[in-house]
């Protein structure tokens, strides 16, 4: 691929709308650009008599994507010109159109697919993961909350895992993806270029039966009882008390795995989520979503965590608050304010 390629192949191959996310040495790591190009090809195609099926999937062999382009927005954050604010704006827009597209819209999860690569992806009604797939929502431990509706899907997952999943920010295996209500099918890697021929070709439904085969055994499966138990607590500060207290290596890993995500990020994920819970549909969540999202620009941690993680990538983000104490219950209702006079519309 040169740097003159499109950042987003967008063709038909029969009854096929294709759409190609083309940033492989980014992991197709979504650009503004790219959420206009794949929403106005989504409303092109709706009405259109010759497409009946769309089919999303990423360049290169490392993932569908990685997320938003949060170098971008580190940028915008320290400089305040408001494009991630613009750029959330439509890409909300985009994952609200996705979950009530009238066609199948069919997604290929494999390999990596997290933060703006589940927006994309698990609103569809045909969601395949592959062996090579690792889902993730991990915004806390760039000082971020879960956003693209990923609070509806992990708060919709079974017991507290979604809860678990959000604050650890921990990726989730094809048989996790598919217990968890983010993914619909298993189809092997290899088996994927004859899946895409036969889209071209057949109903979805069809074409997707030829291919998929019993997934992998779910790794969590067997961490529901230390999961549902610790992460029913009401405060973080809780969660990690019951986790710290709890044999085994899972619930150790998790509660270290929580000392170094952003403080204020957690209390506000935890609020996210069960604000999630309570609100039920996908638009309501994006509103409360976009919120949090905007306020986030206006912290420390969502510069300082990536830099830490992305720019400089010494892994030791300074969190500002630095302790859970610290991040007191004003100052998490305040992620969930209003924005006045530019709520997000859907």
């Amino acid at each position: 691929m040169t740097d003159t390629a499109p950042e987003v192949l967008i063709g038909v191959d029969g009854r096929a709308g294709r759409i190609t996310l083309n940033r492989p040495r980014a992991i197709n790591a979504l650009s503004h650009a790219m959420v206009r190009a794949v929403d106005a090809a989504l409303r092109d195609w709706e009405h259109d008599p010759q497409v009946a099926t769309v089919v999303v999937d990423g360049a290169g062999e490392r993932g569908l994507c990685a997320g938003g382009d949060i170098r971008a927005i580190h940028d915008d954050a320290r400089a305040g010109t408001g494009a991630a604010r613009d750029f959330w704006f439509d890409e909300y827009r985009l994952n609200a159109r996705i979950a009530r597209f009238p066609k199948p819209y069919v997604a290929l999860m494999d390999g990596i697919v997290m933060g703006g690569g589940v927006g994309v992806s698990a609103h569809g009604d045909v969601r395949i993961v592959t062996e090579r797939s690792r889902v993730a929502m991990p915004e806390t431990g760039i000082g971020f909350v879960p956003d693209v509706g990923g609070t509806r899907l992990l708060a919709g997952a079974p017991g507290e895992l979604g809860v678990h999943l959000g604050l650890t920010g921990d990726s989730m295996t094809a048989g996790t993806a598919l217990a968890c209500g983010f993914a619909d099918h298993f189809v092997p890697s290899a088996a994927l270029p004859a899946l895409l021929r036969d889209l071209a070709k057949l109903p979805a439904d069809e074409a997707v039966a030829r291919h998929a085969t019993e997934p992998p055994a779910d790794p969590l499966s067997g961490a529901r009882d230390w999961v549902d138990a610790c992460y029913a607590a009401d405060s973080v500060e809780e969660i990690v008390e019951r986790l710290t207290a709890t044999p085994g290596e899972g619930p150790g890993r998790a509660a270290a795995t929580l000392a170094t995500r952003s403080p204020t990020a957690l209390k506000v994920t935890l609020a996210a989520l069960r604000g999630a819970r309570r609100l039920g549909t996908l638009e309501a969540v994006l509103v409360q979503e976009y919120r949090t999202s905007c306020h986030c620009l206006e912290t420390a941690d969502l510069v300082e965590g990536i830099r830490a993680q992305v720019i400089d990538k010494d892994r030791q983000p300074r969190w500002d608050p630095a302790t859970l104490a610290e991040v007191t219950p004003a100052e998490v209702a305040g992620f969930f304010a209003p924005l006045a006079g530019r709520e997000l519309r859907l």
